[in-house]
């Protein structure tokens, strides 16, 4: 029997992966550990859970592109650019008229509850819509991520329903990353009704324990369950639990690999774009060790890696170089046999 995740490899091969939804910029006070209010020195990067995603795939070396919409000013042109320079093709991302703006975060680089205040009324990435889709190849693609926030407005929600019409049609793949933010919807009955209808029709969900407990109004592990015995290829995160990957009626754990973190968000982006470039990698090979080695060790590299990614970037920046010695505590963490890199 062929498994989801070999299928899903298969199809990965030699094809890019799109990514749907958010790119914004991220803003952060420098030095670690600076509060907002305290900041004298802030540096920028792009964002956005979509946008992450797409940077993830492509430091991992396979095409990728995004689908998305930008606001026509300074901002959005900075994150068009700085997506560009990571190596993610940016044609599919359209610029907005009007009011609408590329959303913007500030967040603080600390684990002492650090403050994130993020600024998305009126979205510009929202404003994607059913023609967009029409204008992608998407016979052509390797897979479709799909991220929660760009389920949660319309006309995004119409546009993404539309692109898993057309990818059942051409037998693409698609991923849900569930991703759910209150802040996003209008309530969570309205999140549970379109999420839980979303995450039958695709081809791999992905989300925590708590997110998938959110789509079934509880008993999420039982839900995570029955998609699987429907075909899908499900990743149940637990944080500090590790990841369960559900499929063909089997299921396999993954533990944590323990690093120092710099920050408590933003590895779950790195964790599904690392495990996507590492399933393409493995077509032909028996996927499912490898989907497992994608959630657990290509994992830890990553997450590390972007955990460390603004702290880099702002060293770039300050200094003029990039954190070697900080990469090398990283190569070290992670086990890693190959050189460490910088991210940037």
């Amino acid at each position: 029997m062929t498994l989801p995740s070999e299928r899903i490899a298969d199809h990965l091969a030699g094809r890019p992966i799109m990514v749907v939804g958010r790119a914004g910029m991220d803003i952060y006070p420098v030095p670690d550990g600076t509060r907002v209010e305290d900041a004298q020195e802030l540096v920028n990067d792009v964002g956005g859970s979509s946008g992450n995603i797409a940077v993830s795939i492509a430091k991992q070396g396979h095409p990728v592109m995004l689908l998305s919409a930008v606001s026509n000013d300074g901002v959005g042109r900075f994150v068009t650019r700085s997506l560009g320079e990571y190596g993610v093709d940016t044609r599919h991302c359209f610029v907005t008229t009007g009011l609408k703006r590329t959303s913007l975060a500030m967040a603080e680089t600390t684990t002492d509850s650090p403050d994130v205040t993020i600024y998305r009324n009126d979205a510009a990435d929202l404003a994607i819509t059913p023609a967009h889709t029409e204008a992608v190849d998407v016979a052509a693609l390797g897979a479709i991520i799909i991220t929660g926030t760009a389920l949660s407005r319309e006309p995004s929600r119409s546009a993404c329903e539309r692109l898993v019409e057309l990818a059942g049609d051409a037998n693409c793949p698609v991923v849900l990353d569930i991703d759910y933010r209150a802040q996003a919807w209008a309530s969570p009955d309205e999140a549970r009704e379109i999420l839980a209808g979303m995450a039958r029709r695709v081809q791999m969900p992905v989300g925590n324990d708590e997110e998938f407990d959110l789509i079934a109004g509880g008993g999420g592990r039982d839900v995570a369950a029955g998609l699987a015995e429907g075909g899908a290829l499900v990743l149940y995160k637990m944080g500090e639990g590790g990841c369960d990957i559900l499929e063909g009626g089997g299921e396999a754990h993954i533990g944590i690999f323990r690093v120092t973190a710099l920050k408590p968000f933003g590895s779950g982006d790195a964790f599904l774009g690392t495990t996507m470039a590492t399933l393409a990698a493995r077509a032909g090979h028996q996927c499912r060790g490898d989907a497992r080695r994608g959630c657990g060790r290509y994992r830890g590299i990553t997450a590390r890696l972007r955990a460390s990614h603004a702290d880099c970037r702002r060293n770039r920046q300050l200094h003029g170089k990039p954190c070697y010695e900080q990469h090398r505590r990283g190569n070290r963490l992670t086990g890693d046999k190959q050189d460490a890199y910088c991210p940037l």
